[in-house]
């Protein structure tokens, strides 16, 4: 390919892979988006590098073919690739040698999808990101390179809460309460309700059974938090946790880079996040004024998608007024109110 076929080729394709769902849009190189997809979540920890990202391959070509474009090899400039559990730096490896494989774009930049939560919140690489949707995890970063990370690999590796960890724990109370093991908890009643069954374990045996797919635990966590509005002391205790764990994340990666003596953005989002509950957010905040009182806290409401977008145009060497024009594609970030 000579470099007047390069010259037009659309700049990005920008893909946000996380547990839940996977966004896809193809952005031109002066900020246009020219098409987008959405799918379901990103496991290549369950299917492997080459299935998960085999799994892109429908979203690529939908957004390509949007775009006017019959997907080939190469299509685009450069592929910007935000995937969930893309933790450890072989899983890293792995997924950029299966998205080069598929040779969609000239160059290729595989990263974590908290990073594109960080870029979609900020206007440069310094500040910390905590998402909080299907699972939760936390990155910080610094304009020399340097990060700060966690292995984010569940419980073994000292992770809370998350969506499917808040449901977890929500069925968890619900059916001790039930069987006798825990104390009361209004947990019992509503999850059973919610989901037109006897009892929470019922739930459980439902779901254990192939009855009630596994994929509604989420629905839980609004179960959760319902109960808690409520007063259930069980569920606000939960709710707590949550802010405390969130608030850590962020402190130790604040401190971890230097940061937590000075005004810092700290970008919140994930689905759990941007629901803006407020027993969650006013807590968080809270924690936050007191262990770091000068993080600028906000909350991404664009889809992460923007962050990949963007980070894919740094890489072109994009100005500020493209991205401008590309963030107005979108919902901005609201900050936080101390």
């Amino acid at each position: 390919m000579n470099h007047r076929q390069e010259e037009q080729l659309p700049g990005v394709l920008a893909i946000d892979a996380g547990n839940s769902k996977t966004d896809v849009a193809l952005v031109s190189a002066d900020g246009t988006v020219l098409g987008s997809a959405r799918g379901g979540g990103f496991q290549p920890q369950l299917d492997g590098a080459e299935q998960a990202v085999d799994g892109l391959g429908p979203l690529v070509e939908e957004a390509a073919l949007q775009a006017g474009l019959r997907p080939g090899t190469p299509f685009t400039t450069h592929v910007s690739a935000c995937l969930a559990n893309a933790d450890l730096p072989i899983e890293e490896q792995r997924l950029q040698a299966a998205i080069e494989a598929r040779r969609w774009g000239l160059t290729g930049h595989v990263a974590n999808d908290t990073f594109g939560l960080l870029r979609a919140g900020t206007d440069g690489p310094r500040g910390v990101a905590v998402v909080c949707g299907a699972g939760i995890n936390c990155v910080g970063l610094l304009p020399d390179g340097r990060t700060a990370r966690f292995p984010a690999l569940g419980h073994l590796t000292g992770d809370w809460g998350g969506g499917g960890g808040l449901a977890a724990e929500a069925m968890w109370h619900a059916t001790r309460a039930e069987d006798g093991r825990g104390g009361p908890t209004a947990l019992a009643g509503a999850i059973a309700r919610h989901f037109g069954l006897p009892s929470a374990t019922a739930v459980a045996e439902t779901m254990h059974l192939g009855g009630l797919d596994r994929g509604r635990l989420h629905e839980i966590v609004r179960v959760l938090f319902a109960a808690a509005e409520a007063g259930d002391r069980t569920s606000l205790d939960l709710v707590d946790r949550q802010a405390d764990e969130i608030a850590r994340l962020a402190v130790v990666a604040l401190t971890r880079l230097g940061l937590l003596g000075e005004p810092t953005p700290v970008v919140l989002g994930g689905g759990v996040l941007a629901a803006r509950h407020p027993l969650l957010i006013d807590n968080l905040t809270a924690r936050l004024a007191a262990a770091a009182p000068l993080a600028e806290t906000r909350i991404v409401v664009a889809p992460p998608v923007l962050g990949a977008a963007l980070l894919g145009l740094d890489h072109l060497g994009a100005g500020p007024e493209i991205q401008h024009r590309l963030r107005a594609a979108y919902p901005t970030t609201t900050p936080v109110a101390a």
